[in-house]
């Protein structure tokens, strides 16, 4: 019994940063543009991801983007800004973006 609790809460813990991250997207109505894993009216968590692998800076872009809103990076359509999301959140936002594999 002991076993099977110690299990279910490693694995709570290993999953809670990534489901909390997902929730705050969809709070937030990222999830209404973009997905995970696939091109929506934006690009993919992942495609974002490949895109600024490596970026020491992209953490702050990607926040200030999701924040102001952009256009250009991935073709015709703006992404619009999003007011209601605080730089605090718009960071968490965009970490566990970039954090798709």
């Amino acid at each position: 019994m002991k076993r099977a609790f110690l299990i279910m809460a490693a694995i709570t813990t290993l999953a809670a940063p990534a489901m909390a991250d997902e929730a705050l997207a969809k709070s937030k109505n990222c999830m209404a543009c973009h997905a995970v894993d696939k091109k929506l009216v934006g690009p993919s968590y992942k495609d974002v991801a490949k895109k600024y692998a490596g970026d020491a800076k992209a953490v702050d872009a990607l926040a200030a983007k999701i924040i102001k809103g952009g256009s250009g990076v991935w073709g015709a359509i703006p992404m619009p800004a999003n007011t209601q999301v605080s730089e605090a959140d718009a960071k968490k936002l965009s970490a566990w973006v970039l954090s798709q594999k």
